[in-house]
């Protein structure tokens, strides 16, 4: 990082350097909302810090779908509306609240928390794909749509997951490439998330 720490409060050093390590905060950035915080008032930062700690106290991951829930199993997985015999399978929770807020899917998810890539160190073991070959021989689902990202690593895990589930005889649909690719579900729009589901397509 650019900064002097001997001319920083070590305090605010700590707080720039823990900054620095969460996803897209680089070295200014983090300095940033270091001195943001620092100047905010004490009601805010402390707002901040207890939302956090709720976070790590309450959130849990839904012992059937993985999801982010504070209930388990999650709301989704427990709602006798939804349809029992359809999996829409993710990355990350974040692409479960897009797909949502599109009203057009009704069936239950599994998050796999990744997508494979070797150059991270992201193989089959460290996703939870077991878990979701485990939930397709125990229970009566007829159609699992792979809705990973149109990018390399998404569709090298749909083609990856799709030799695995189709010998299982359940049927396998990638959603539509509505889509761009190279880009992530949590920023498409409403609309073409809904053609995407509505177009899926065998695999």
């Amino acid at each position: 990082m650019d900064f002097n720490p001997g001319l920083t409060a070590q305090s605010v050093s700590v707080l720039i350097e823990e900054l620095h390590k969460l996803p897209g905060i680089g070295p200014k950035s983090a300095q940033r909302l270091a001195y943001y915080l620092l100047r905010a008032p004490r009601e805010e930062a402390e707002s901040l810090a207890h939302a956090i700690l709720l976070v790590k106290q309450k959130v849990i991951f839904c012992s059937r779908c993985y999801n982010i829930t504070e209930t388990d199993p999650c709301a989704v997985c427990t709602n006798p509306g939804r349809d029992q015999k359809m999996i829409c399978v993710v990355e990350e929770p974040l692409d479960i609240l897009a797909l949502e807020r599109t009203g057009e899917y009704k069936g239950l998810y599994h998050v796999l928390h990744g997508a494979l890539s070797p150059m991270d160190g992201l193989g089959p073991e460290e996703l939870k794909i077991g878990e979701l070959l485990a939930r397709l021989q125990t229970n009566s689902v007829e159609e699992v749509i792979l809705a990973t990202n149109p990018n390399l690593e998404g569709e090298a895990t749909a083609m990856y997951l799709h030799r695995l589930i189709a010998p299982l005889g359940v049927r396998v649909t990638h959603l539509a490439h509505g889509l761009p690719v190279g880009g992530d579900l949590e920023y498409a729009d409403a609309i073409t998330l809904t053609r995407a589901i509505q177009g899926r397509q065998a695999m």
